[in-house]
Order: C-alpha cells, then structure tokens, then sequence
C-alpha cells in the first residue's frame, strides 16, 4: 500500500480490509490484527479486483493511480457491510487530490449496480494516456491496472538493499539501512495541525478599486510524496513518475540527491519524504493581493517568484505586477495556472462576470457554480472523452476547493506550521457539488483543456461567493 501521510492516518492511502472492515493501516497496531484476516488489493478475489479495476478505468475515477488502490478497499469493505449506503461519507477519511471525487462515486455505483450504465465500448487506451499527459503535463498511463496502483510509481521498483535518505533539519540529508531508521537520524518528528490562523501575508496596493482580492498560503496536496532512487553512476527515478503532480513536484530535489548520494556512498539510495517533509520544503502558489477595475486595469502584487509575472501578463497585460519579498514557504510559477489563475479571477470580480477562459497554448473553457458546477470546453479533438471528462470534474473541483476552503498557517518566520493532509482544507467528496461537464467536438489539434477549467470555475466560483475579499472564502477561524 501506498504512503501519503506518514503516518497520520488521514489520507487513506494505505487502506486494508480487516476481517472484511476498512482500517488505516498506518496508525493500525500490528497487535490488533493478530489472528485476524488482512486483505490487501492484490489479495482481493481476483474477478472482483477487476471489476473494480474496470469501474475506475471505465469512469475515470483513477489518474495517477496512486490513492486508488485504498479507495477501492474502503468502497469494498463498505459495499460488504453496508450494502446501499452512500459511499461519499466514507471517503472523507481518504484524499484524492486528481478525479474530484465524482467518478469515483460513479464507479462505485458501476460496481454496486446502480449505475445502470451500458456496456463501455473498446478504447484506445494509446489515445487516452496522449489526452492524460496532456491534461497532466507528463507521460502518464491509463488502463484498469492504474487503479490497482500499478502505474509506475517512484518508489517502487526501488532495491530493497538501498540506503534511505531523508531530508535532514536545516538541509542535507540523513541516510540510514531503512526509512525508520534515516528518519531517526533526521531527528524527524510527527507533523501536527496548528492553533494558528492562516493569513493572507501582502497588501492591496493603494488605489480606488472596483474589486480586490487577497490569497492565503495553500499546499498543493499532491499524494504521491517525493521519491525517487538510483544507482551509482546510473540515472535516478523519476519524481512525476506517473502523475506531475500539476506541476507541484517539477522542480523537485530527490532525484539530483539520489544521484549524487548514490555517487558519493558506492550504494543504490533511495530519497523519501514524507508529509511534513513536503509541506515544509515543497513549493506553494504564490500568494497576491489586488485590486481591478472593471476596464481591465489594475496592481497585483505577488510573493517574488520566477516566472510569475511573465504568466500573469500573458492574460491579464492591463494588471501592473510588482514582486514582493515575504517571508513564507518556496514558491513556483509551474503550480497549475500559478498567477493567472488569481489575476483572472480578479479581473472577472471587477466585471462581475466570468467569460471564457483561454490560456496560452490551451483550450477555452466556460462555468458556472450555483448548486452544480457546470463546465463547457473545448480543447481540439478529445481523444478519449472519458479521461478529458475526469481532469475537468478535477480541474473543477481543486478550483473550488482553492477558492472556498484551502489555506495553511505560517508563523512570524514564514516557516509553514500546518502540516497535516487534513489540515490542507481540501474540500471532502460529501461537500463537493456535482460537476456536469460538456465537451465542445473539434477537429482542431489537441491541447491542454482542464487547465483553463481550473480557472473558469475558479472565477465562477467567486463570483457565486459575492467576491468576498480574501480566499479562501469560507476561512477557519
């Protein structure tokens, strides 16, 4: 099973049946399942783990694959003792940070019967993984066995003679024979949610707005944690293996220190993080505060980031941007539609309405959110609708997510203090609304079309809010 929260017992990741019930494994004491039936995915009856395999496929309620594997298990475990009940509840103890919850609800309906549904025809899954890596920015697979976790991941081909190396405090890195033991020699410790409350950090820059906006720090929650490992003198495992993260893990440092650690000690090394480790030193979207008119114009200012400004006037040339330092987390402009995505929804408060949306070398998308969220796109030719559907109802459900509920705290040095998945505010499958998705036909070439989703229903999603000031709009207290 798989590791996404080390262990916190809150992202579901690693879920087995016990004795036919769903259990956290990670927070599960080993003397508690004595005697007891343990039941893995790979343990399931075979005809069944392929129906389940074949719903999440058929759906596209799996894209990297990589909290599937849990998820199948809880749905399972529930089908057995509680055949009819909803299962959207009972993923609230699971995250899945790609699909959006909706086509995981319908492949269990597949599974359960319910559905209704007919018959899937043949796809070409070729076609289908050139969609995915289009929506995701990397090569990435699709077929049945993705759902089983069986994409491909960093971690998993890994010898199991490899040192283990961990992000050490105040930089480097500790090795040890196992991860237990490296992470002893890091002096690691369990992340913890804060009492703190999070704060949008910049200013508004002076100016008679028609409508402003300012952004709290937000984790990009990715679930597959950093890892990668190699070989002395050899080439290190890919981090983005079989999701880019959205851009979150681009940059990320495990796979130059597996090289370089595995050069310096003769011995294969193998990098983990774990969740505290990737929210500490992960990236995060930059945060702004702004204020538009609505002929366009207006003054953004952004955490200093690389490349930011250049996307934000790319979309939105009416803004002036200034960079501002502010203590906090590392920042990245790769973060999906980082800076546009805000500058545009700006832009639309202060029209008070959200038009199409087109980002540079993407396709349009339009939204609106009142009880559902409803998307229109069009991207060229769809290749395969089932996988363009599910970034969407993703897309659409990480921008409301964004603009309702997620932010993280940070204490006077910047240094981020909310580090567990829960604490993330990432919006649970019983709270998320129904996200109907029409997909324009073209024969155009195909291009990225989720990405301008993620900022349509961002900008709707505002507007629906009143354009309350800060985001997220619903702030813990």
């Amino acid at each position: 099973m798989k590791d996404g929260c080390s262990p916190q017992g809150q992202c579901g990741a690693c879920t087995v049946l016990v004795d036919g019930a769903a259990r956290v494994s990670c927070v599960t004491p080993a003397r508690r399942v004595a005697g007891r039936q343990v039941t893995t995915l790979a343990g399931l009856d075979p005809l069944r783990r392929q129906a389940w395999a074949e719903a999440f496929c058929a759906t596209g309620a799996s894209q990297c694959g990589f909290c599937t594997p849990g998820i199948i298990l809880r749905l399972e475990g529930l089908a057995r003792r509680s055949p009819g009940a909803g299962p959207a509840g009972a993923l609230a103890a699971h995250l899945c940070r790609c699909t959006g919850w909706q086509t995981i609800l319908e492949a269990a309906r597949l599974v359960t019967g319910e559905s209704g549904a007919a018959a899937q025809p043949p796809r070409d899954y070729a076609a289908a993984a050139r969609r995915a890596a289009l929506e995701g920015g990397c090569p990435q697979a699709v077929g049945p066995h993705v759902a089983c976790g069986e994409g491909g991941f960093a971690d998993d081909t890994a010898p199991a003679d490899a040192l283990v190396a961990v992000p050490a405090p105040g930089g480097g890195w500790a090795l040890g024979e196992t991860p237990a033991e490296a992470r002893r020699a890091a002096g690691s410790v369990e992340g913890r949610r804060s009492t703190l409350r999070a704060e949008a950090p910049l200013r508004v820059p002076p100016g008679d707005w028609d409508c402003t906006l300012r952004t709290c720090w937000s984790e990009p929650g990715y679930l597959e944690l950093d890892a990668s490992w190699c070989l002395p003198g050899g080439e290190p495992a890919d981090p983005l293996a079989n999701g880019g993260a959205l851009g979150a893990k681009t940059r990320s440092a495990a796979a130059a220190a597996a090289r370089r650690l595995a050069d310096e000690t003769g011995r294969a090394v193998r990098i983990l993080y774990s969740r505290p480790d990737a929210t500490r030193l992960g990236p995060k979207r930059p945060p702004v505060a702004g204020g538009a008119n609505a002929d366009g114009t207006g003054r953004l200012a952004v955490a200093r980031t690389p490349g930011v400004v250049e996307a934000i006037a790319a979309v939105a040339p009416g803004l002036e941007v200034v960079e501002v330092d502010v203590a906090g987390p590392p920042t990245s402009a790769d973060i999906r539609a980082a800076g546009a995505l805000e500058a545009l929804a700006l832009l639309a408060g202060a029209r008070g309405a959200a038009g199409p949306i087109r980002l540079p070398g993407g396709g349009e998308a339009a939204a609106q959110v009142a009880e559902k969220i409803t998307v229109e796109v069009s991207c060229g030719r769809p290749l395969d609708e089932v996988v363009l559907r599910s970034y969407c109802i993703g897309a659409a459900h990480m921008a409301y997510s964004l603009v309702t509920s997620e932010a993280i705290a940070t204490d006077a040095d910047g240094t981020v203090v909310d580090l567990t998945v829960r604490s993330f505010g990432v919006v649970p499958a019983a709270r998320t609304p129904p996200v109907e998705v029409t997909i324009v036909p073209s024969d155009a070439e195909p291009t990225n079309g989720s990405d301008s989703v993620f900022v349509a229903v961002a900008a709707a999603t505002w507007l629906a809010r009143g354009c309350l000031p800060v985001w997220p709009t619903d702030r813990r207290s």
